[in-house]
Parts: C-alpha cells; structure tokens; sequence
C-alpha cells in the first residue's frame, strides 16, 4: 500500500481502512484526505482529524434520516463508525485514554443507528461470561435472514474491534449466505475499554461461553457453527477448536500456534541461547534489559509491546509479557484440532510463518491457501486484497458443508 499518512506508524493503522472499501467503508479519497489533515501532526492530531471526518459523516447522517433517506445515512453511519474505531489506535495503552473510552462508546453508538436502518438488522446480543456480559451482534446472511443457516463465529486478535471485524469480513459473510457472530472477549474492544479484563490463553472457555450463547438460536444450525480468527485470533481460534467439539469448522488467517515464538527468535538475536529462550519466564535480565532498549528506540515496536500488549496482557513489565506469553500456545494441542482446517499463509506475513509446520501436525481435514504480493495479498491478513482473502474462505466453507472437505 502507498504511504497515506506522514507518520509510518499512522498509516499502519489508517491503511486497514482500504480494505474494508467493498464491504461499506470510507472510501480511498475520504481516507488520504485525512492523511493530509493530519500532516506533520501527532497522535493527537491523527485522533483529532478522523473525529472530525467521522462526525462529519454523522451529520449528513442524520440530515439523511431526517428527510427519509434511510439507505445514505445508514450508508454514512457506518462510514463514521470506520473512522471513530480508527481514530484511538495510537492512543493504546494503560490506564485507558478517556478520549478512547468516549470515542469507543460513541462507536458502538453510531454503529448501532446504522444497524437500526439495515434490513436484514443485526440483533445486539450479551454472551454471559463468569460474571461479564460480552457484548455482541448477531449478523444475518443478506438473502436468508429468517432461514436457519451455518454460523461464523469471528474473532479479533489484539487491537481490531467489532466494528473492524464487520467490514473485514462479516459483511462478506452476509453476502455468501452465513450468518455471522462478531463479538469482544476478554482483553478486545468494549471488555477491555470498559471492564479493564485482560486476554486470556484459554480462549477454549470463551468460545464455549460463546456457543453456548448461540446453539440455541432459532436461526442458528447447530450442526454447522464455523470459528474464525484473524491476527492473534489465529492463535485464539485454533486454541478454542482444540477444546470445543461442537465446532464444525476453523478458519486461522493467519495460523499462530504460538505466541511466544516470535519472542524468542528477538531473544536469540540479543544473545539469548535456545536453552535460555525456551523459558521466557525466566530470562536472562541482561537479555531483557537489551531487548527493552531496543523497543524503546523504535515507535512501532513502542506501541505494539509497550502501549498495546501491556495492557491486553495487563502487565506493566517486559518480564511480566515474556511470562505470560509461554502460556499463549496450541502446539501441544495440534491433535485435539478434529473439524476441517483452513489455514492461510500470506507472502509477507511474518506471523505466517509457522502456518504451513502447523498444517503438517494436524491429524484434522485440512487445507492451505497461499496468496501472493503479486495478488495484492501479500502482506498481514491480505489486508490489500481482502475481497479475495474473504471469496477464497467462503468457497472452501461452501465445499465443507457440500461435503467436498475431508
């Protein structure tokens, strides 16, 4: 993807945009109009410049809807709910920024008046989950709302909300014939804005409580419930079908059997030996020290361990995240995986790497499906050609359940 924003860190995350363009999002003008509002501006300016595209779009919204246009202001709010869940990325990290936690909720908020113009409408739901309820949206097939169809289950990874979860690939979902599920489990969107709960290794138990949730819905075919996770979701979602038997299928885009791999491999770099990186939770503090000086010096690497996966982790110190990072694996799980396996492997992606010994190790139905830079898929989550990403799962699940998978 081009260079949008002046800040390379910016226009990571503003890039993410692009690829929700077929699906309903701002379009490419709206976003590299901001990149020039934004300038040589900070973090704060980048905040600053997507509020104010988003609540320019909710007024016109709502001059829409006032004079019976239904279709433009549902249009334009689903726009401004794109532009307010991209707005708070850079301001990540504990304790949560307030400008987050109001633009979080003015999201949702903004979202939900763009669901309440929709038909077919996606019905808000609340997963019970040990005490919390998490918040989520049941998204009906387009051509098939009332009917009992499959269900997908989609889940985020470390900083990605519902909201970029429908446009990346609920929507597509909708349109393919499957209702969907988007929904924050611990440590992702409103359970870690609002209720400060950290992700969990056993995402096992979260999918459950999910399940459980869903089974019985009247438009729900059990026999037929998909998990899908993307980023980190491609641990959590393999991680979770390792320890829940009624899924019928798994999508892992990217497969990460393993958080603590990457680590490791930094660890090794810094003069770690193998035997000293097999056990994060008790590095060398030398090693620690190095590796802490470097991500200090480098803003991206500040942002993705300091500000981001601190607080998910709900740790304070790099200690603490290598620690609890060891508990993050499905390596010794691989066997427990039983239902069809889609596994992608993007060109670019270095979270990919450890897709294709994955796929080996499984004793599942499986299948992967590379995709190239020459495709405009190369790099992570096929972000720049998501449409081919999202037409690739959907045929593979059509062959699952036309029995043509196994």
């Amino acid at each position: 993807m081009g260079l949008l924003f002046e800040d390379h860190l910016h226009d990571e995350f503003a890039s993410w945009l692009l690829a929700y363009i077929p699906y309903g999002g701002p379009d490419f003008g709206e976003i590299a109009a901001i990149g020039r509002d934004v300038g040589h501006g900070d973090d704060t300016a980048f905040h600053a410049a997507f509020l104010k595209a988003a609540e320019r779009n909710i007024t016109e919204g709502e001059a829409a809807e006032r004079a019976g246009r239904a279709e433009s202001a549902r249009e334009l709010y689903l726009r401004a709910s794109a532009f307010l869940a991209a707005s708070y990325h850079p301001l990540y990290g504990a304790p949560t920024d307030p400008r987050l936690l109001a633009t979080w909720r003015r999201q949702i908020e903004i979202m939900e008046r763009a669901f309440a113009l929709s038909d077919p409408w996606p019905q808000r739901l609340e997963v019970p989950f040990e005490g919390v309820a998490m918040p989520a949206w049941f998204v009906p097939a387009a051509a098939h709302a009332d009917a009992v169809r499959p269900l997908v289950i989609f889940t985020n990874g470390y900083d990605a909300t519902v909201t970029d979860m429908l446009f990346a690939s609920a929507v597509a979902a909708s349109r393919r014939g499957y209702h969907s599920l988007i929904f924050d489990g611990p440590g992702q969107g409103g359970m870690l804005y609002e209720h400060g709960l950290p992700l969990r290794a056993d995402w096992e138990t979260v999918i459950g409580a999910v399940v459980d949730a869903m089974v019985d819905h009247p438009l729900v075919d059990p026999a037929r419930i998909v998990l899908n996770g993307w980023s980190l979701g491609g641990y959590l979602a393999p991680r979770a079908a390792a320890g829940e038997p009624r899924l019928a299928a798994l999508i892992a885009d990217p497969f990460l059997p393993s958080l603590a791999t990457g680590i490791r491999a930094m660890a090794m770099k810094f003069g770690a030996t193998a035997e000293e990186a097999s056990d994060l939770g008790h590095m060398n503090p030398a090693i620690i020290a190095a590796m802490e000086s470097v991500i200090a010096a480098d803003p991206g690497l500040t942002w993705k361990i300091r500000k981001r996966a601190f607080w998910v982790h709900g740790v304070a110190t790099l200690a603490d995240y290598l620690k609890v990072s060891e508990a993050f694996t499905v390596e010794d799980r691989l066997h427990a995986i039983r239902c069809p396996t889609l596994i992608t492997v993007a060109e670019e992606d270095g979270l990919a790497k450890g897709g294709p010994a994955a796929c080996e190790a499984l004793t599942c139905p499986k299948t992967l499906i590379r995709f190239s830079s020459a495709e405009g898929a190369g790099g992570h989550c096929e972000m720049g050609n998501r449409s081919l990403l999202n037409r690739r799962t959907f045929d593979w699940l059509d062959d699952v359940f036309a029995g043509k998978v196994g």
